[in-house]
Order: C-alpha cells, then structure tokens, then sequence
C-alpha cells in the first residue's frame, strides 16, 4: 500500500497547496519535493482561492498564526470545499493558544477535513477543552491509551482521520488505530519536522484516503529519521534526512517499518 502511494504520487505529481509558517515553510516545501509531488505556498487572500482551486490536497498549519494567513485559510477551505480538495489541518499550538484552538474548531466546522494532525498535546487539546499545555512541544505524561481515546473520538466526531505524532505516531479514523513505531529523538533536535510529516501526508493525500496518508507519511519520516542519526549535530542529521526522504527506497522502507495494528474497541 505504502509503496503504491509513492509511486502515484511521482507518477502524478500533484499540485499541493501549502499554507504554513515562516519559520517551516522551506522545510515543508522541500519535504513535498522529496515525494515528487509539487509545492505552492501561496498565502496572499486575493490569490489563495484561485490556487487552491488548482491544487490536489491542501494544507492549512496553525503555526505563527497571523490575520493575514487566518483570511487566507478561510478563503481557501471554502475553495476546497467547492472541488473536493482533500484537506490536512495542522493544529500548531492550539494547547498553548486559545486563538489558535477557537480557529482550529471553525476551520473543522467550516468544510471537510481528511486529515486533522497535531502531537499529543495538540490532538487532547481539541478533545479536551479544558487541557493547557506551555509551548508547541508534546506533553510526555499523556499516556498512548488516553491519545488513541481522543483521536478516536475526534475522528468519529470530523469524520476525519487523526494523526497523534509523538514517541508512537498513532493514527485512527475511529474504526482501526495504527502505531508506528518508528522515528528518533533527534527529530525533536530541529526546527519543523512535525511541520514537514504534515507536508509528506498532505502530498500523500492527493492520491490516498486519510489513514493511509498519514500512515505512508510517518513511515517516511520515522525511518528516514531513524536512518539520519549522527553524532555531528543537527545540521549533518538534517542533510541526512533530507537525503532519505529523496532517496529512500520502497524496500528500505519496508525492512525497517515497525507498527501495530488495531480495531479501536480493542485498545
């Protein structure tokens, strides 16, 4: 299945319309590339309607939120929701924000959306309304029981499927949960790998349904990370992943994938 997805996604080479922070933008942009698929990050609000209209999958990322980019998701989820766009929201900081988490339900409400990602404290945020965390880091005394619990109601709720990235990347639609094991603590060490798995799903979404986007994307990223690991600090770990992200074969990815399967009520 993960193997089918890439080689659609390079022999289409979808438009993907990215609506994200400055601070990943390049990161996202080159993580779509590495999937052969080709990015947009067009966010003036005159234009992102136009664009979106054109494109195979939408991403929206809360991050560094501004006015100018809330005007701009507004317009383009709309656009999405008039061509069957599928669409990733990535909840950046909305436990941290409650800007951010009041945006991220009237986006949810809004139109469809086929992905909706966050780590762990971003996905029980949205679950739970009376959650805080400090900053966009994950919270690492949310146990993997209470997250399937959220991110499965969320799914059943949206009709969406949920991706939980964390130590385990869970992801649901409600009815079968997958746990992918893999990844590296030196994922954590730079700037916007958890905005970059958004951008491999959301690439992924343009010829995929919801789970097994997000499932093909964590996959990617985990064992690409994993491959990456060096002693020689972030930026070699960074050229290393990025490395395996363009080169990394349907085999290699399928030697080292770890992950369990599950129906949600047997969790």
């Amino acid at each position: 299945m993960i193997e089918k997805i890439r080689e659609d996604v390079r022999a289409s080479r979808p438009l993907i319309h990215s609506i994200t922070n400055p601070i990943s933008i390049t990161q996202c942009a080159n993580a779509i590339l590495a999937t052969g698929a080709r990015p947009i990050m067009a966010e003036h609000p005159s234009e992102v309607s136009e664009i979106t209209k054109t494109a195979s999958a939408l991403m929206l990322n809360l991050g560094n939120i501004t006015d100018v980019r809330m005007s701009s998701m507004r317009k383009s989820i709309l656009a999405a929701k008039e061509t069957n766009c599928p669409v990733l929201l990535d909840a950046v900081g909305v436990a941290c924000s409650e800007l951010r988490r009041s945006f991220a339900f009237e986006l949810m409400n809004t139109a469809p959306i086929s992905i909706i990602k966050g780590n762990y404290s971003e996905i029980f945020a949205l679950y739970n309304s009376d959650y805080r965390a400090s900053g966009v880091d994950g919270d690492k005394n949310i146990d993997k029981e209470s997250i399937i619990k959220a991110a499965s109601a969320l799914a059943e709720k949206y009709g969406a499927a949920v991706l939980a990235s964390g130590s385990e990347d869970i992801i649901t639609d409600g009815r079968r949960v997958l746990c992918v094991e893999n990844g590296t603590p030196q994922l954590a060490s730079i700037t916007g790998t958890g905005c970059m798995l958004g951008a491999l799903a959301s690439s992924y979404l343009s010829v995929a349904g919801g789970i097994d986007a997000a499932f093909a994307a964590c996959a990617l990223l985990g064992i690409s990370g994993e491959l990456a690991r060096t002693e020689l600090g972030g930026g070699s770990f960074f050229v290393r992943l990025m490395d395996n992200l363009y080169s990394l074969k349907n085999g290699q990815l399928l030697l080292h994938l770890r992950y369990k399967e599950r129906n949600v009520e047997k969790f």
